[in-house]
């Protein structure tokens, strides 16, 4: 439900999506130093009334954020908002994803299962998390908001079925070029997920690339992740046991 870079108001990333069970009514974004984030391909050209909407959306729930953030720990923080798509059909198809950093390097995040314009204040009253969590993420110590449920467990049998499989050779895209922007690596973990996303949110693979990055793929579509061809004859001498 960090950051790699904070965008512009003028440089917004497109949304990007996340497959998670159909229990959660939020969307994520990672919010705190996550495996490296694969590219993804540009989306279709939008209507500009559309786009102008939803900067404008932005902006607003930007100056609500901040607004509600104690002014003794307000100054440098960093608010940033996003649509964020969700692949499961029974949840919002779009909803809003606020990421706040402070100055010391905590942040935290909070999602609002609607689109970013028709998103009102009491709607992230609603969702704000208390002072006592805000103290904590200006601390730059760990805090769940909303708290963990400590006997969640992944539901696969709700979940979408996956194209490949644990140990599986795949190719990712990692850069912006269509045809050099790839590169080989291996599945090392089926829904994926990191200690700071909110409950009931995954990303479809983890993977080792061949370089030793590990990442995860946001999408399971073949723009993002792909079959591979076998490891390289080194890497795969390197995990051969020894005699």
């Amino acid at each position: 439900k960090k950051l790699a870079r904070r965008p512009t108001k003028d440089d917004r990333p497109p949304p990007q999506v996340l497959c998670r069970s159909p229990n959660r009514a939020s969307c994520i974004v990672p919010n705190k130093r996550p495996s490296s984030i694969m590219f993804m391909p540009g989306q279709p050209a939008e209507d500009p009334q559309a786009v102008a909407d939803r900067k404008a959306g932005m902006a607003r729930v930007e100056e609500w954020t901040l607004m509600l953030i104690p002014a003794n720990i307000r100054e440098g923080v960093i608010v940033t908002v996003q649509e964020v798509q969700c692949g499961d059909p029974t949840c919002a198809p779009i909803d809003t994803a606020i990421t706040i950093v402070f100055s010391s390097g905590g942040s935290g995040m909070l999602g609002i299962p609607m689109e970013v314009k028709d998103v009102k204040p009491e709607h992230v009253k609603t969702v704000f998390p208390p002072n006592e969590i805000l103290t904590k993420w200006h601390a730059g110590e760990d805090a769940d908001w909303p708290p963990l449920d400590e006997d969640y467990e992944l539901d696969e049998d709700n979940m979408p079925r996956l194209r490949f499989v644990l140990g599986q050779r795949v190719e990712c895209r990692i850069g912006p070029d269509a045809v050099t922007g790839w590169c080989g690596g291996t599945v090392t973990q089926l829904w994926y997920r990191e200690a700071n996303w909110p409950p009931g949110s995954f990303a479809p693979y983890q993977i080792q690339l061949d370089d030793g990055r590990m990442i995860f793929a946001p999408q399971d579509v073949d723009q993002v992740i792909r079959s591979g061809p076998q490891a390289p004859a080194a890497q795969q001498a390197a995990t051969l046991p020894d005699n």
